[in-house]
């Protein structure tokens, strides 16, 4: 979309965050990862991994990781959705035509589940729609042990919660939600992502999967592909990411990028061999978290790109062999 009609678009869509939502019926989905080239995956650009590299030297390296997908990340993991902000949007959307780029997501767990109007009309001023990836709130207090009836009822309350960003989505064609399973949340477990599609079945929400958490929860390679075929259709965001030896203290850089594909000891065999089953189209983000965060995980954009690239020829191995 050039220039100009971006900025025609934004007047429309403002007007219509005023009122009734509607969208552009953008899908990744309807580009398809198969064909006849078979299986692949599609690949999308955590802005995170560059820590708080600046936009006009994280954008060009988007192509560069197989992809023309960017995952915008705001502070305190990356800067660059703040910088769209300082910027202005019309500064930006130069930006992503002067390379090539497409916002595929933005990830804001700053804003919560509950304050994401204005992101659907940002995701499809960008590029027509996408995903908003988020968090869960409990409903009231954390449980201190959650499982079984509690955690349902727990599950339960948040999905009852969601009902005004259930709406939002729902009225914007091309928006999606995924709600990441992360650690010490409503939704972290299996039975709690498997209550949350149950509770919830609106076709724009959905998970956002990383293993680091269900590995740091006991999870194998085996479970995990088996919880990515029950998902389904409704897996928005798949996270190669796994749990090495953790990101939450300061450890020896190799340590560190035991979080990669192909570097720790995770199998990543079964889950995608699961994605291929359910036809997986939507993104697949290589991943790990730096301590501190808010850096990139190696010293240069050109470096980072290259730790990537290493990742994306594991997978890509294992995918050529499924």
């Amino acid at each position: 979309m050039k220039g100009t009609k971006r900025r025609d678009f934004l007047k429309t869509a403002a007007a219509g965050a005023a009122g009734t939502f509607f969208g552009s019926g953008f899908s990744v989905a309807d580009e398809g990862s198969g064909g006849e080239e078979g299986f692949k995956l599609r690949y999308m650009l955590a802005s995170s991994m560059y820590g708080d590299l600046p936009l006009a030297e994280v954008l060009p390296e988007v192509e560069k990781t197989g992809t023309d997908l960017i995952d915008l990340w705001p502070r305190k993991h990356g800067t660059q959705r703040d910088e769209v902000e300082e910027m202005g949007h019309e500064a930006f959307w130069d930006l992503l035509e002067e390379t090539g780029v497409r916002v595929g997501a933005t990830t804001r767990y700053d804003l919560g589940p509950f304050a994401l109007e204005d992101e659907c009309v940002f995701l499809i001023n960008c590029s027509g729609g996408g995903v908003i990836v988020t968090g869960s709130k409990w409903p009231e207090k954390k449980l201190a042990n959650p499982s079984g009836p509690e955690l349902k009822a727990a599950v339960r309350g948040f999905v009852d919660r969601l009902s005004d960003t259930i709406f939002h989505a729902e009225s914007i064609n091309g928006v999606q939600i995924a709600i990441e399973n992360h650690g010490n949340s409503v939704i972290s477990t299996p039975d709690s992502i498997r209550w949350l599609l149950e509770y919830c079945d609106s076709p724009h929400v959905g998970i956002a999967l990383a293993p680091y958490h269900l590995e740091a929860l006991g999870e194998d390679a085996e479970s995990m592909g088996a919880l990515i075929e029950e998902i389904g259709d409704r897996l928005f965001v798949f996270y190669a990411w796994q749990y090495g030896k953790g990101c939450m203290e300061a450890q020896p850089k190799e340590d560190e990028l035991l979080q990669m594909p192909g570097r720790g000891s995770l199998d990543f065999a079964p889950m995608l061999r699961a994605l291929k089953k359910i036809n997986y189209q939507w993104y697949t983000e290589i991943f790990m978290h730096p301590y501190p965060r808010g850096i990139p995980i190696l010293p240069t954009a050109a470096e980072t790109t290259a730790e990537i690239n290493r990742s994306r020829a594991y997978l890509d191995g294992i995918v050529g062999k499924l």
